[in-house]
């Protein structure tokens, strides 16, 4: 399909559902109900200051982080658009303990994990900030949906994006047929299709990390990143680094570039999120020719084992991930 400044995020939808004969429409529509909340989402974040909503909540979410005020926000707002649906069986949030289930009349037959205000940490000095999402098929019967439907690997995901609230929105998304990019425009509060059909470039000329870690990483990500920012070898990257994985990840994808987020010493695990995170990310990065591994296998072929569960993350550009990844794994 042609890109154009006409074409809204529903009628691309739509068009995309005809391709498949035996589509019935929930899938679009759940899709249509994620960039409402986006908007809604995008509405606040920008009158943030105004309203006085940054800053701290005063009370930390389940993974020990101090919550700021829009995290709150945001992780209430999905929760009320999309718990009504009639389209989710339970939803799962960076921000709860445990998975939500929807309004008693309103179960459907997705599960939607989502992390509603990724790089909250940024919100007090404007810097660009997302949501990320992750869409799965149920695999239970009947009834709201249970822990074995959202514990699903990465590679089952029927459909997974992010919003970044920048200079202006925009609405990333995969269900399985290419990388779609939607700009909304506040005149007329829609997204409309900026690209579509996305795909990374194999190889770039850019690395983000927070080298501010260096001293707790192992020796392999000690020499990978050596030799991307070339302190070793001769042919060294330009280092990027936003430290929102939206931000950074959004970047990436339109020109190039690999991410990391190490294990180290104080978080031997990684700090990302595998299920809210490192999944939906990897499932649009392989879809738009990248790859995306935690130094041993991909990401999308991990079984959680648990909701919050963290992984380390290597994504971005197909060449300089397993570049990364031969160093890392060689040990």
């Amino acid at each position: 399909m042609p890109d154009s400044k006409l074409v809204t995020i529903e009628r691309f939808i739509v068009d995309q559902e005809r391709l498949h004969g035996s589509a019935t429409g929930e899938l679009s529509n759940l899709l249509y109900d994620i960039a409402l909340a986006a908007k809604v989402v995008s509405r606040q974040v920008r009158a943030g200051g105004l309203l006085d909503l940054f800053g701290l909540a005063g009370h930390k979410n389940i993974q020990g982080e101090q919550q700021q005020k829009l995290d709150v926000i945001a992780n209430d707002l999905m929760k009320e658009v999309l718990g009504r649906s009639g389209r989710v069986a339970v939803m799962v949030s960076e921000e709860d303990e445990g998975p939500v289930a929807p309004a008693p009349a309103s179960v459907g037959k997705y599960v939607l994990i989502y992390d509603p205000l990724d790089g909250s940490s940024n919100i007090d000095v404007n810097v660009s900030i997302g949501t990320i999402f992750s869409i799965h098929r149920r695999v239970s019967t009947s009834g709201p949906g249970t822990l074995e439907d959202c514990l699903q690997p990465g590679r089952k995901q029927v459909a997974a994006g992010y919003v970044i609230y920048g200079p202006s929105t925009m609405l990333v998304y995969c269900a399985g047929n290419g990388v779609h990019g939607f700009t909304l425009d506040p005149a007329i509060g829609e997204f409309l299709l900026h690209k579509s059909d996305i795909k990374m470039p194999r190889k770039s000329a850019y690395y983000s990390v927070n080298e501010s870690y260096y001293s707790r990483w192992s020796e392999p990500y000690k020499r990978a990143v050596d030799a991307l920012s070339g302190r070793t070898g001769k042919d060294g990257k330009n280092a990027r680094y936003i430290g929102s994985l939206v931000a950074d990840f959004h970047r990436n994808l339109l020109k190039g570039g690999v991410f990391l987020y190490p294990g180290d010493t104080k978080n031997p695990h990684g700090k990302l999120r595998l299920l809210y995170e490192a999944s939906p990310m990897a499932f649009i990065a392989e879809h738009a020719d990248g790859a995306a591994s935690d130094g041993h296998h991909p990401i999308l072929d991990i079984i959680p084992g648990e909701l919050h569960q963290r992984t380390p993350l290597i994504i971005g550009s197909r060449d300089d991930v397993e570049y990364v990844t031969r160093i890392v794994s060689a040990d």
